[in-house]
């Protein structure tokens, strides 16, 4: 099914008490689960009558990314911490120290088998989902920046067949790898999304801060900033760039000429027709590019700096969070969506 961007409506605005880094939904429902700012993971249901979130948990400082297979979620945040959850019984699995810094993101493969984790000490590692057991761990990011400054390893992804993995780090450099073995495969840069001011206030900023492979796993799409003048505001333009990773090649780049900020979250539809981009600056965009035209076809201001979304079973519905709001957008083009796919 194809999506339409021109019909992208907005159909429930949510306001939320806290920053929302991370959402994951129950396959075919409006049922999710949050993690955010106020070091909390919290359930919901974004179609209720009154929007109730159910606090189930806790970490010691902010919950940045969260991940679903089955009835196992598992929450990453800034204290290292791998927290693994039932979400059938409401009772915490397991525990674990899984980096000695800032965890940035947490995604679960495909196939629902193992969870990856990226964190500030420039690892990746990749657990059984079940057991929560260390499969292996990935290092091919620097730890510091060619100016010495502490590097970020921003974000991780599977590709939908289950046989590659990509990480990618503050000044632009990426890896794929290997998903089964480990190894590395590909490394490719986006020198442009890192900006280092080496004379107002010597300090380094931006970075690739999101990263999705197509469906067919050939074409690898990251997104972050442009070049930014003034670093204490984020005053550049978005940017996403494309890659044939293969071949070590960028086939296209895309700078928004009406949303400026970080692109901080990228998903391409299943049919591999258009990749949607989200995030921003005060503003907060989503950015819809159609993949074989090659062009930028919509940006979207959604009133929230948007720092992660999930996608309906159809990909015409996107379920987004931010700096204290939750949205529903969809792209049916009814005044009223009816949700077939939830069986309403």
């Amino acid at each position: 099914m194809a999506i339409n961007p021109d019909k992208l409506k907005l159909v429930k605005d949510i306001p939320f008490k806290a920053i929302v880094f991370g959402i994951a939904r129950v396959p075919k429902s409006t049922r999710v689960f949050l993690g955010g700012s106020d070091f909390k993971v919290y359930e919901a249901d974004l179609l209720a009558a009154k929007f109730e979130p159910k606090e189930l948990y806790a970490h010691e400082t902010y919950v940045t990314s969260v991940a679903l297979t089955g009835n196992t979620l598992v929450s990453g945040g800034y204290d290292g911490k791998l927290i693994w959850w039932d979400i059938s019984t409401n009772k915490q699995i397991r525990s674990i120290d899984a980096h000695s810094k800032w965890i940035r993101k947490v995604v679960v493969s495909k196939d629902g088998k193992f969870f990856a984790s990226v964190a500030d000490d420039m690892v990746c590692r990749v657990w059984d989902a079940s057991s929560g057991q260390k499969v292996y761990e990935l290092r091919g990011h620097e730890e510091k920046t060619p100016t010495h400054f502490l590097s970020m390893l921003y974000n991780v992804t599977f590709s939908a067949d289950g046989k590659y993995l990509a990480t990618v780090d503050k000044v632009g450099h990426i890896v794929v790898w290997d998903a089964k073995t480990g190894s590395q495969l590909a490394t490719m840069e986006a020198p442009v999304m890192y900006t280092w001011d080496p004379t107002q206030r010597r300090h380094s900023i931006g970075g690739i801060r999101s990263v999705a492979f197509s469906p067919n796993s050939s074409l690898l799409a990251v997104g972050g900033t442009g070049k930014i003048g003034n670093i204490d505001h984020l005053e550049a333009k978005t940017r996403i760039e494309i890659f044939d990773w293969q071949a070590k090649k960028q086939l296209n780049e895309f700078t928004g000429d009406k949303a400026v900020g970080i692109v901080n979250h990228l998903e391409f539809t299943p049919d591999g027709a258009h990749l949607i981009g989200a995030g921003g600056a005060g503003e907060g965009c989503l950015l819809f590019i159609d993949v074989k035209e090659k062009k930028l076809v919509r940006q979207e201001k959604v009133g929230m700096h948007v720092h992660h979304f999930t996608l309906n079973e159809g990909a015409d519905t996107i379920f987004s969070v931010g700096h204290n709001k939750l949205a529903i957008h969809d792209m049916n083009g009814e005044a009223k969506p009816k949700y077939a796919w939830l069986g309403a």
